[in-house]
């Protein structure tokens, strides 16, 4: 089978014989027995460690999880600077952690826990830090400045934690290049290898703001009023 890997500028072509091999087999064997060159990253290669997201066909993947087909166009993430080949600087990325205040910062250790308080955000605790998200988003795209998904819902993750003491405080934070920047174009969610719906965290972190008598600014730009009445 034929795939293209894109490097610096261009698409180069390489033949790969092997039997259904994982991308990550496939670029190794290219790596090790046609261009010593080729540079990528991996580690775990069992989809835990998520440093081996890239792109197939315009879709975010991991490369030890993705089979390979002839054909496939294989590109780094998006949105990111490369620093060669496929691989790719998160620092970027990362940070948008700290610009959220994705953390639990006001712990209150005599609240217990129930086994369904547990499973609110169990599913946000499993992100890898693949960046794929971040990769897919329109938003962060267009806009650096934006918190984007996976700050999201580390957010999310601590905002609905019983624990957590500063819930307002967290809320707040988030008005600006955060909850209200997000189209909801689900495309975060399509993306990610862990199944985890940062759309739906942010959907809820919506509400809680709104519990917080926060509201999407963008309403305050329609002119009238909501009973239909003219602005003069």
């Amino acid at each position: 089978m034929f795939i293209s890997i894109k490097r610096a500028d261009r698409f180069e072509s390489y033949e790969v014989h092997l039997e259904n091999p994982t991308l990550l087999e496939a670029l190794t064997h290219i790596k090790t027995t046609l261009d010593s060159t080729l540079s990528f990253s991996s580690g775990c290669r069992s989809s835990v460690c998520g440093s081996c997201s890239m792109r197939v066909n315009e879709r975010e993947v991991l490369a030890c999880a993705y089979k390979v087909e002839d054909g496939d166009k294989i590109e780094p993430l998006r949105n990111v600077p490369i620093i060669r080949d496929l691989v790719v600087n998160m620092d970027e990325a990362y940070s948008r952690n700290a610009q959220a205040k994705a953390w639990l910062e006001k712990s209150s250790s005599d609240v217990a826990l129930s086994d369904e308080d547990e499973k609110i955000n169990a599913l946000a605790s499993d992100c890898i830090l693949c960046g794929s998200c971040y990769s897919a988003c329109p938003v962060y795209a267009v806009n650096d400045q934006f918190m984007g998904p996976f700050a999201l819902t580390r957010v999310w993750k601590y905002v609905s934690d019983k624990r957590e003491g500063a819930q307002a405080e967290k809320v707040t934070h988030i008005q600006q290049s955060g909850v209200w920047d997000c189209t909801l174009c689900n495309e975060c969610s399509v993306v990610c290898p862990q199944s985890i719906s940062s759309k739906a965290d942010i959907e809820k972190l919506r509400m809680k703001s709104a519990e917080f008598g926060f509201m999407d600014p963008s309403f305050g730009s329609f002119g009238g009023g909501f009973d239909g009445s003219p602005t003069f």
